[in-house]
């Protein structure tokens, strides 16, 4: 009966946030539906009538949805307002620039940008209004959930939550280690309404999973690799049976040339188009030392081949005078020059790797290619590390958007197999969108712990090093 209470309660609260976002891609329907009808289908020299009328505003709305879903902006209970207001304006930058040109494309000559610039400042600042008082509303219904954490390689995680600002959705009560759980599930569990699992052995997982299901009680993995490995399984019937068959990440033959035909043709233009904030950012580095404008490292791409990818220099010329690869500390890096600081922000220090995926060497989408020094440094401690190497190399990816650059290694090879479980065009479609998202977010070039100089240091500083062995493949699947 109180699971039953539960489901109805939240599936009730489901129903008021889709109402919620819902009514926000009408209100920005609506704006653009008035703009069009008011200025922009009277440019026509024919009038496309009711139908076309209408079939012009869908396209609006379902561009906008999707933008929508991708960015997240349905997540009310996780986000921050300033992120639901971000992730809205970059929904509607994106739909209101494409039915920009579609209008220009049907009219036939360019169109006069006031009327949308005006109508973009309308919606911005519904967005920002509907952020508010989403935000206000949810948390005013919503008291945090009391939240359990049963852990065995991350015992950190309690202080991930309050880290990332969501102690007000999970008040963690109680933190205990899985095994210790075991002994008595009603007694740690019946009054919980939200359970966290961080790195716990799939036969104890198991038995609590099986148990916060039984009784509706919101359960969260922190998945192992030997997890993200299983979940690319491909479904069979043998024997009468389900079966899951597990292979190497092997794409369609039409998948391979359908990326590579995209990654071509996507760093071409590219190329063609940022080449004159290309020339400005070459003269800004050799006005500023002297120095040479690119630099070239060696880095692995798929099967662990290796290949030179370019960069702007944004280091000084003797970053690495002592020979020990490092990585970077941020802001804190003194080796980062002026000019590299900036360029790194916007992420320009990276366009000139666009000559790599034109080359072949790197895919638009992939795994980020790591140093050979320090991927084996890596390797030494979480030896399944190399396994991220089964797809091509690539100049953003999973990691990249999802992640941060001080991201923990064994975060990161977590996020690239998540990428290498399930290859898709519509993901890495996803994820080039998603990839302008982070452009705005400064948290994500932060540097790696500071005192932590070479990559070995960002490993065993990382609060879980202690357990992270423990997870590896060989050992505990």
């Amino acid at each position: 009966m109180k699971g039953e209470k539960k489901l109805k309660s939240k599936t009730y609260d489901k129903f008021k946030r889709d109402f919620l976002s819902l009514l926000n891609i009408i209100c920005m329907t609506a704006l653009f539906a008035f703009n069009w009808f008011s200025f922009y289908s009277k440019q026509l020299e024919e009038p496309v009538g009711p139908v076309g009328n209408t079939f012009i505003v869908l396209v609006f709305a379902s561009i906008y949805m999707l933008c929508f879903i991708l960015y997240g902006t349905f997540r009310i209970s996780i986000t921050h307002i300033a992120e639901l207001i971000l992730n809205q304006i970059l929904s509607l930058a994106i739909t209101d620039t494409i039915m920009y040109i579609v209008i220009t494309l049907m009219c036939r000559e360019l169109q006069n940008l006031l009327p949308g610039l005006v109508m973009l400042f309308l919606q911005i600042s519904v967005a920002i209004l509907w952020s508010w008082l989403v935000h206000k509303w949810y948390f005013a219904t919503h008291p945090s959930k009391k939240t359990i954490i049963i852990w065995d390689a991350r015992v950190s995680l309690g202080n991930m939550i309050n880290m990332y600002g969501l102690e007000n959705r999970y008040n963690v009560l109680k933190t205990v280690h899985a095994r210790e759980c075991l002994q008595d599930l009603p007694g740690y569990l019946d009054d919980m309404e939200a359970v966290f699992l961080a790195g716990v052995h799939s036969h104890d997982r198991n038995k609590i999973v099986k148990y916060c299901i039984n009784n509706n009680i919101d359960t969260y993995v922190i998945p192992r690799v030997g997890d993200m490995i299983v979940s690319a399984a491909k479904p069979l019937y043998l024997f009468h049976m389900p079966v899951m068959k597990l292979e190497r990440y092997s794409p369609t033959v039409a998948f391979t040339i359908i990326k590579r035909l995209g990654d071509i043709l996507v760093s071409s233009i590219m190329l063609i188009l940022l080449f004159p904030f290309m020339l400005i950012v070459a003269a800004a580095i050799k006005l500023t030392d002297g120095g040479t404008v690119f630099y070239k490292q060696r880095r692995l791409t798929v099967d662990g081949k290796e290949f030179d990818i370019y960069k702007f220099r944004s280091m000084r010329m003797d970053a690495e005078k002592d020979g020990v690869a490092r990585l970077s500390t941020g802001k804190k890096d003194n080796r980062v020059t002026p000019i590299g600081r900036f360029i790194r922000m916007v992420r320009f220090d990276e366009l000139p790797q666009l000559y790599n995926v034109l080359k072949g060497e790197m895919a638009i989408v992939g795994p980020r290619p790591e140093r050979p020094e320090i991927a084996a440094e890596y390797e030494a401690e979480i030896p399944e590390f190399h396994l991220r190497l089964q797809a091509k190399a690539g100049l953003t990816g999973y990691a990249q958007v999802y992640g941060r650059y001080n991201t923990t290694p064994y975060d990161k090879l977590l996020m690239d197999l998540t990428y290498i479980a399930h290859p898709s065009l519509a993901r890495d479609l996803m994820i080039c969108l998603a990839t302008i998202k982070i452009l705005f977010i400064p948290e994500s070039t932060a540097g790696i712990a500071e005192g932590a100089r070479t990559a070995i240091d960002h490993v065993k500083k990382s609060k879980e090093f202690q357990n992270i062995k423990n997870e590896s493949i060989d050992s505990h699947g």
